[in-house]
């Protein structure tokens, strides 16, 4: 049986401005925890998801939904304003791709994929 927390996606990043890792709890917890092993940081992550949960259930809340293991379509709708479509359906047209592929590649560009 898997285990409350490991219903919750946990990040661990470096900081380059805090030079230590950061971890937090995307949806579950508005704070994180932060330290100079990556490993520690995730296994406080996990006390601090199984503290959220004991609260919620001491109070009789409702746990928010689970992120982890979630599955993705593939697509998502996004409002980007007047201005902003124009000028993508412009580069778009620019580079000879569609403006969803456009998009796509911008975006992979942004997150390093």
């Amino acid at each position: 049986m898997m285990k409350k927390r490991n219903q919750y996606l946990r990040v661990v990043e470096w900081s380059e401005e805090d030079q230590c890792f950061i971890g937090r709890v995307p949806g579950l917890t508005l704070g994180g925890v932060h330290g100079k092993n990556e490993a520690k940081v995730y296994e406080k992550l996990g006390a601090l998801i199984d503290e959220w949960i004991e609260i919620h259930e001491t109070d009789g809340a409702a746990l928010p939904p689970a992120t982890a293991g979630r599955k993705y379509s593939g697509r998502f709708n996004i409002r980007v304003g007047a201005a902003l479509h124009e000028r993508l359906a412009i580069e778009s047209l620019k580079e000879s791709e569609s403006l969803n592929s456009y998009c796509v590649k911008v975006l992979k560009d942004e997150v390093g994929l």
